[in-house]
Order: C-alpha cells, then structure tokens, then sequence
C-alpha cells in the first residue's frame, strides 16, 4: 500500500485522512483560541490579508475549502452580498459544526458542506473564488486537491492558498524551538492534546516550500501564481489564476 506522511511518521495513505480527523475531532472545541494563543493574534491578520486581496465583488459565487470555523467564509459572505453565494465546506464534521454555529451566530444563513477537497461535489467552473487557508497542508495527495480546485473555478477564476511555509532562515531555529516546545505544552494546558499539536508543528515542516506549492499550482493548471511571503514566512499566500 502507498505511504504518506502524517507529520514525520510514514502512514499508508488511505490511513491518513482518519489520523486527520482525529486531531481535528480533538482540537475543534478550543480551535479559535489556541490560534489566538498559538499565533499571538497574527491568524486574524493574515487572513484579514487573504480577503483583502481575494477583492471579491458582489453577486460572486466563492467556495472556502477546510474552511473550519469560518473566518474567511464570514469575511467573504460580506462582500458578495445578498446576490453571491459563498459555500462553507470542510471534511471534518465537528469542525464543520463549530464553523456553522459560529456562522449563523453572527446572523450568517450559508450552505455548510461536508466534502473532500480531492473529490469536490461541485459542477465545473462553478465558482469565481476558492480558498483554502491552513488545510492544504493536511491533504494526502495536494495535487489532486488542487487540480480539483481548478476544475471547479471559471476561467479566469482564482484560488487562493493560505498555509504555513518556509520562515526565513534567521528566524529558522527560534521557530522550530517555540513550535517543538510551547506549542504542545499549549495544547496540553489548554485543549488537552500536546500530541495533535506537535502534529501540526510537524505538518507544516513537511508541506511544500513557497516555490514548490508555485510549481504544484501550475502543474494543476494555474497559468499564474503571485507568492506573498507574510511574517517573514511564517505563512504564505499564494494566488493562481485558472488558464
């Protein structure tokens, strides 16, 4: 059976996406808090960054891919207005869950979807905009993913990807000292789960680099890919353009 990896360890790939939900499953109930924790408030900077440069217009019809508790989904649904759609999605029901209830608190009535972003239950180019911000990194095969983001985009439509990257090398060590240290101990204190936190720490170290998500893009049918280095790179933005 074909391996993946789940941090570093080697999993078989069908093992993967269980291994995922389960963290996810475990850290849903303190998610917002520990990215608040975790990122010293920057999460909320970064993706307030996203939406600005998504600039999407009203009457647009947007997909947000492990869109989770809703950020994005919430920030989107304001600029497309009564006439565009914004479909909230994620593979994880209780995260799904906790984005909806989050959704509908703030007077949001979205479609909240449970899918697989390898397997998009969506017509081709449906959408104007699909995101995906801190999710990509947690697929098994990205490339997949992505070509399944562009199927779904109109020409000329736009992805936009918001993950953890590579962080400029000055920075390189203290990173890896506060990921490997304070984040699990923040997870255990906090959420009760060191281990799905060293998790990520270890997701984000085997995610492609900022060129090689560029060149993963393209291959997927992305004839144009801006990299936005954000933090030093602690996070990147990529923007692809659909042929």
């Amino acid at each position: 059976m074909a391996k993946t990896h789940f941090g570093f360890r080697d999993v078989d790939e069908a093992d993967k996406a269980r291994r995922v939900r389960g963290v996810f499953d475990s850290v849903a109930p303190k998610y917002d808090l520990m990215n608040d924790l975790m990122s010293l408030g920057l999460h909320r900077v970064w993706k307030a960054y996203a939406i600005g440069v998504a600039n999407v217009r009203p009457g647009d019809r947007v997909l947000d891919l492990a869109a989770g508790t809703g950020d994005l989904t919430r920030g989107f649904a304001r600029q497309v207005g009564a006439g565009g759609l914004v479909v909230h999605t994620d593979i994880n029901e209780a995260m799904l869950g906790a984005g909806r209830d989050r959704l509908l608190d703030d007077g949001l009535v979205l479609p909240s979807v449970a899918c697989d972003a390898e397997r998009l239950p969506f017509p081709d180019a449906s959408f104007d905009l699909v995101s995906v911000a801190f999710g990509l990194r947690n697929m098994t095969h990205k490339e997949r993913a992505l070509a399944e983001m562009c199927r779904v985009l109109r020409p000329g439509g736009r992805v936009l990807v918001l993950e953890f990257s590579r962080v400029a090398e000055p920075l390189a060590k203290p990173y890896d000292w506060y990921s490997f240290n304070v984040l699990p101990r923040l997870g255990r204190l906090i959420a009760g789960d060191g281990e799905s936190y060293r998790y990520l720490a270890e997701s984000i170290r085997m995610h492609p680099s900022q060129q090689e998500l560029k060149a993963l893009m393209q291959a997927a049918g992305f004839g144009h890919v801006d990299v936005h280095n954000l933090t030093a790179g602690v996070v990147a933005l990529h923007v692809g353009i659909k042929c």
